[in-house]
């Protein structure tokens, strides 16, 4: 009972705290999977994205394009165009990437075996490097993850280094990895919905037999308990 309110008092904060995230709300391609992900009471949402195409300009010579110094050039939950990147480096001064980076989610557990369900779930649906990790605390982190990345180097402290029909090739490679990661949603949540399900069926009947037990056992004791009639006739009593 203690864990299960400090889960409760867990998911409250978290979910009452502000989205100090870049783009300040939840993504609208998963909406659908955060709110019902949410509404149970074995789990709540701390951080998610829905994947996403990005161009970044990272400071020369810095091993990290993703210090707070860089700078988004352009950004898309949805397909992009070619359009779109020609012009975003264009503007780079620094060492502009092009990146795709599939959907993620990360989901505190009340218990390890809803980590669990959650994980064989996201790795049916295709996400193949989720993982679960548990905090000293005993919060049960279940990340939801996969490897189909992009990342590719488009200039060097402002300087272009590939052609436009490389940025063409990049686009088309990008959006099929994008239309990909939306197809994992929709199978993740598809998974999610059932296995949820099929989890909640389980409980309930595990609870009715429960109770039908604890009722035979206490109607058994009951019986036990009452005074046995008398095998004596009444001439006997006599």
């Amino acid at each position: 009972m203690a864990a299960e309110n400090t889960f409760r008092q867990w998911k409250k904060q978290c979910l009452s705290k502000m989205d100090f995230s870049k783009k300040g709300n939840v993504d609208e391609h998963i909406l659908h999977i955060v709110g019902f992900i949410n509404e149970s009471k074995s789990y709540f949402t701390t951080s998610s994205c829905s994947g996403r195409i990005i161009l970044i300009d990272g400071i020369c010579d810095s091993p990290d394009v993703q210090k707070q110094n860089c700078s988004w050039l352009f950004v898309t939950h949805s397909k992009c165009e070619k359009k779109d990147v020609m012009s975003g480096v264009e503007r780079a001064c620094g060492d502009a990437v092009f990146k795709f980076e599939p959907f993620v989610l990360h989901v505190q557990c009340k218990r390890l075996e809803d980590a669990q369900l959650l994980h064989s779930v996201a790795i049916n649906a295709g996400f193949r490097n989720s993982g679960i990790t548990v905090g000293k605390k005993g919060k049960i982190i279940m990340a939801v993850r996969s490897t189909h990345c992009l990342e590719v180097p488009l200039s060097h402290k402002g300087h272009v280094l590939v052609n436009e029909q490389y940025i063409d090739f990049l686009v088309e490679v990008a959006n099929k990895k994008m239309e990909e990661n939306q197809r994992r949603i929709e199978r993740f949540y598809c998974c999610l919905q059932s296995a949820v399900a099929a989890e909640n069926s389980l409980c309930m009947n595990t609870d009715a037999t429960t109770d039908k037990s604890t009722y035979t056992r206490r109607r058994r004791r009951t019986q036990d308990k009452a005074p046995k009639a008398s095998s004596q006739s009444p001439e006997d009593a006599v």
